[in-house]
């Protein structure tokens, strides 16, 4: 733990600008029909910027646009308060979008919706929300899990702070495809069994840990009573504070 610790605070840019981290929200879909855990995962464009060719779980920043989407039913309440701790103006409708963004990011990269489908459309804001309405997919709230928060450390080019949520696989209600492909986001997705997933890709030092947590929150019973891993720097070191 420690080692992955500091190996992500070991590039940081002297001199370079300390942003401020934007809000961003990442989805871990999780299957647990068979004899052990799986995660879907996806590899980056090699052509990206930002991550280029790494397996990442989809995700991104928070858009305005979600926090007007509505929801089918909400977050569990001890999730929604614990999103709410440690943040500037913390507020119900803040921590819904967070969720609501890995949502949309998620059915962005890789074409799932996930949600409850029904016989009417749900009311949508502009913009790729209109894919709910289209299939009739409410988005539910209800299962998904907080199970970790992490900020980029200072002086690096791009920094977010990153809410990671897990929902089971059962939730996915519709899919649309030609979103993942080689000339994409994500060229592809693959479904990884959580007990050995490192020994199949190489992973960024974040993903690894929270993989971690994500497995023992697991053993533990995966409840939302659970204290919920924050990664930050705190006085020049990398630490793992609980929520």
């Amino acid at each position: 733990m420690t080692d992955l610790l500091q190996k992500f605070t070991s590039d940081a840019l002297p001199g370079h600008p300390n942003l401020t981290p934007k809000d961003a929200a990442t989805l871990i879909l999780l299957d647990r029909s068979g004899p052990q855990p799986k995660v879907l995962m996806g590899k980056r464009h090699h052509g990206h910027v930002f991550l280029p060719g790494k397996f990442v779980f989809p995700g991104g920043s928070v858009d305005p646009s979600d926090r007007l989407m509505t929801v089918d039913a909400p977050l569990d309440p001890r999730a929604e308060a614990k999103l709410m701790l440690h943040i500037r103006r913390p507020s119900a409708a803040k921590a819904r979008a967070l969720v609501l963004s890995a949502i949309r990011e998620t059915f962005e990269e890789t074409g799932l919706l996930l949600g409850s489908k029904r016989a009417d459309a749900p009311k949508t804001p502009a913009g790729p929300w209109s894919a709910f309405a289209d299939a009739n997919i409410h988005p539910d709230l209800s299962g998904v899990h907080f199970i970790a928060r992490a900020i980029t450390p200072p002086r690096r080019p791009r920094r977010y702070d990153t809410r990671f949520f897990t929902a089971d696989a059962s939730a996915i209600a519709h899919r649309i495809d030609g979103k993942v492909g080689p000339n994409a986001e994500l060229v592809e997705l693959v479904w990884l069994p959580l007990d050995d997933i490192k020994q199949r890709i190489e992973l960024l030092a974040i993903t690894e840990l929270v993989l971690r947590d994500l497995h023992a929150q697991i053993e533990a019973g995966f409840s939302h009573d659970l204290p919920v891993p924050f990664y930050h720097v705190k006085h020049g070191r990398r630490v793992r504070d609980m929520l």
